[in-house]
């Protein structure tokens, strides 16, 4: 894992996982936000495994989900949704990055908050926006108007998403930086003994 060679300099406590426990790390927040990126880089630095809730719908579905919104609407993706991500949360330590809707449903905030450590990475509207405009793939955002739209978005979401266990925030930053930034936080909630220097500034 080559890619990830520039993680091994940020130390983790040694009693993370086991604080953890069963629950697994669930990443919630907007498009853009980085997720995936940070997710897998979280999930390679704890030696845990990396499950992407959007690509397991996708299997599921056998379809992209941009074919799921096309073809079936919104509705029809969050009960698919909600669906995949109740059975992934069963599968115990691992880090888990969820799509941008998933929080606001009430039946999957209600399993996650339950069943896992939530943690809201948080990203401003003009990180969000350069970050968005790289992929075509995002069907909220394909209107006349997709910064109104994102604004919109966050004014809705951002209160919800608050409601997680954690709030990192997601930054114009090397991704070192904001899984070192996760780190802490988690070994600061999770009330690890072991937490003299872990943390290098950024």
């Amino acid at each position: 894992m080559t890619e990830f060679e520039s993680l091994k300099s940020i130390p983790v406590p040694d009693d993370l996982l086991d604080l953890l426990g069963h629950r697994p790390i669930v990443l919630i927040g907007m498009m853009g936000a980085g997720k995936t990126t940070i997710g897998r880089r979280l999930a390679a630095l704890l030696d845990i495994p990396f499950v992407d809730a959007d690509a397991e719908i996708e299997k599921a579905a056998n379809q992209t989900i941009p074919e799921i919104f096309e073809q079936y609407g919104e509705d029809h993706f969050r009960d698919g949704e909600k669906r995949v991500i109740a059975r992934l949360l069963e599968g115990g330590q691992q880090v888990l990055a969820t799509g941008g809707g998933a929080f606001m449903n009430d039946e999957t905030r209600a399993a996650i908050q339950a069943g896992s450590l939530s943690v809201w990475l948080r990203a401003d509207f003009d990180i969000l926006m350069e970050r968005v405009r790289r992929r075509s793939n995002r069907p909220l955002l394909q209107t006349a108007d997709p910064e109104g739209t994102l604004r919109a978005l966050i004014d809705a979401r951002y209160p919800t998403y608050s409601e997680a266990h954690l709030t990192v925030e997601s930054r114009n930053a090397p991704h070192e930086a904001i899984v070192a930034d996760l780190v802490k936080a988690l070994a600061d909630h999770l009330g690890s003994q072991n937490v003299a220097d872990r943390h290098s500034e950024q």
